[in-house]
């Protein structure tokens, strides 16, 4: 018979091992994204917003992984999560708004649970040095102004009405867009005066627009979390993805499109 001091270190040693094994676990699709592990094509739904960002990461993923591909299906959070509910194939989502995920998650679609990997701001994004010298949210009311904005169903849109409560004005659009790339081309073409998107987005807009900051205190925080798919058909590479994503250089590649860290 044991003494109960052998068997207290005995159920150490075991945990300890256990610990251990899921350490590895967790750590296996990382180490084997550094390491050039990974194999096959890897489906990637991401939010519209994150298309610059995530491209430059599918690109340094498969520098990493060369016997890996990347392909990327990039649309509005709300349109991606149907597409997916309606079968789809995806091996990872990305969204730009927690409720979307949560659309996939309550659906039992999710192969893995939600992870917040980046976040955002929002923005009024206006021509080349903002023609109609547009200061801020109230400026918006101005009906001679042609201002866009993403649809309410898609996050962006969500998050406009927010901060118009937030702000406490009444802006009717002149149109609503399916996704935020959309009212960053009207305003780009010069088809709107102005338009709320993401702060990373007037930054990707570059010389073709301006952006006026929008304050602390009225603005919103997007949360964008990432997760597997439950018919992912490559599980190795969908985690391998988001752990490069939630990885320091993923975050790197992120953080120098504008994104905030999670």
């Amino acid at each position: 018979m044991r003494s109960p001091a052998r068997l207290a270190v005995s159920v150490a040693a075991l945990t300890a091992l256990l610990l251990a094994a899921c350490g590895d676990d967790d750590q296996s699709s990382d180490t084997a994204a550094r390491d050039g592990g990974v194999s096959g094509e890897v489906v990637v739904f991401a939010a519209s917003s994150l298309t610059a960002a995530f491209t430059e990461l599918g690109d340094a993923f498969t520098a990493a992984n060369p016997d890996a591909t990347v392909t990327f299906n990039f649309a509005a959070s709300s349109e991606l999560v149907t597409q997916i509910g309606e079968g789809a194939p995806a091996d990872v989502f990305a969204s730009a708004d927690e409720s979307n995920m949560t659309k996939l998650t309550d659906a039992g679609n999710n192969g893995s649970e939600p992870q917040t990997f980046a976040t955002n701001l929002l923005e009024i994004i206006v021509g080349p040095d903002n023609p109609e010298g547009i200061t801020g949210v109230e400026d918006l009311v101005n009906d001679d102004l042609i201002v866009v904005t993403c649809d309410v169903e898609v996050p962006c849109g969500k998050y406009t009405a927010k901060v118009f409560e937030n702000a406490g004005v009444t802006v009717t659009p002149k149109s609503y867009e399916e996704n935020v790339k959309a009212v960053v081309t009207k305003v780009t073409l010069g088809e709107a005066d102005a338009g709320i998107v993401y702060r990373t987005d007037v930054i990707a807009a570059g010389a073709d627009a301006a952006g006026v900051e929008i304050p602390a205190d009225i603005n919103v925080t997007a949360v964008y979390p990432i997760a597997a798919t439950k018919e992912a058909s490559n599980d190795d590479g969908a985690a391998a993805f988001i752990a490069f994503v939630l990885s320091p250089a993923g975050q790197e590649i992120l953080a120098g499109y504008g994104f905030g860290a999670p």
